[in-house]
């Protein structure tokens, strides 16, 4: 790198991030680092950027100018890296991305290996597990985050999907207990002495409730009684199939046991209910071709997967 220009990225990142050690967790290096990098630079320069004390940083009046037009500059640079990026035909380098743990099992991992078999420059570091994770604390280049996405200045989303969900149970069970024959009826058996019991999904301690759509598109949520909480969808067919109770399950999960006849839906839905699935990644001047390739594959392969509804 030519002298001119170094410390010029941990700079900006500074300004943007706010503090020295968020611009250290963005360009994955340490707070010292970047602290070193920016007092050379002003060394070099003769002049002060940043006025610092313990509690907060602010940008003198030369580093307000000098800012500006090194963010023109870096942006220049970006752009000219994403116009030799986009020429590759090929992938090349690592991606780091994190998805849920059963969907990425079952679902993304696959389409993944598929992708990196046709693109032999392209590594990838997989972390499947169903917390929420921050992009730049975890030193991620993407996520696959299922449901609603908080407003974010700093993260870009793309769709990728929409996991449905079925309420099934084992034709026993349903022989046994009886059949709801709608949500309304469903609910009513809620905050009643129900014969009805269900498998639930709870991770931390905390139950996530059923959510549908009821006759008139409103949102409803339901939570029967339960003798049995886990954080895996896969142990909650499980013990569907063994007619241990009523199940939300994701429609392509339990597609299989519904073909087979080992599940069936408990009532046709009018208006399905579904989790959005998105990739989101950090907010950047340019995306980098190997990242661009990845969000673009799941794009395209991801949503017929889940289209079972």
């Amino acid at each position: 790198m030519s002298p001119r220009l170094q410390g010029i990225e941990e700079f900006v990142a500074a300004v943007e991030a706010g503090s020295f050690a968020r611009a250290a967790e963005r360009l994955h290096v340490t707070r010292s680092a970047v602290a070193k990098s920016i007092a050379r630079l002003e060394a070099r320069l003769g002049t002060r950027l940043f006025l610092r004390t313990t509690r907060s940083q602010s940008l003198t009046e030369e580093g307000h100018g000098y800012y500006e037009r090194c963010r023109r500059v870096l942006a220049e640079l970006d752009a000219a890296e994403a116009m030799a990026d986009a020429a590759r035909s090929t992938a090349a380098g690592l991606v780091r991305l994190s998805m849920p743990a059963m969907l990425g099992r079952l679902k993304v991992g696959p389409l993944l290996l598929a992708l990196a078999r046709r693109h032999p420059g392209l590594s990838l570091e997989l972390s499947f597990n169903d917390r929420r994770v921050d992009l730049v604390e975890d030193g991620l280049d993407l996520a696959i985050r299922s449901g609603e996405l908080a407003d974010s200045a700093e993260l870009v989303a793309r769709p990728v999907g929409v996991q449905w969900m079925a309420l099934c149970a084992a034709p026993a069970y349903l022989a046994e207990r009886g059949r709801p024959g709608s949500v309304a009826e469903l609910g009513a058996s809620s905050s009643t002495s129900s014969s009805h019991e269900a498998v639930l999904y709870a991770r931390d301690g905390q139950i996530s409730p059923w959510r549908f759509h009821d006759a008139e598109g409103r949102p409803v949520e339901v939570v029967l009684p339960s003798r049995l909480r886990c954080d895996s969808a896969e142990v909650l067919l499980e013990a569907a199939i063994g007619g241990m109770g009523l199940a939300r399950l994701p429609a392509w999960l339990a597609a299989d046991a519904l073909a087979a006849g080992t599940l069936v839906r408990v009532f046709e839905e009018p208006r399905p209910f579904g989790f959005e699935l998105n990739v989101i990644r950090s907010r950047s001047r340019y995306l980098p071709h190997k990242t661009r390739v990845v969000v673009d594959w799941l794009a395209e392969h991801l949503p017929p997967l889940l289209a079972a509804r």
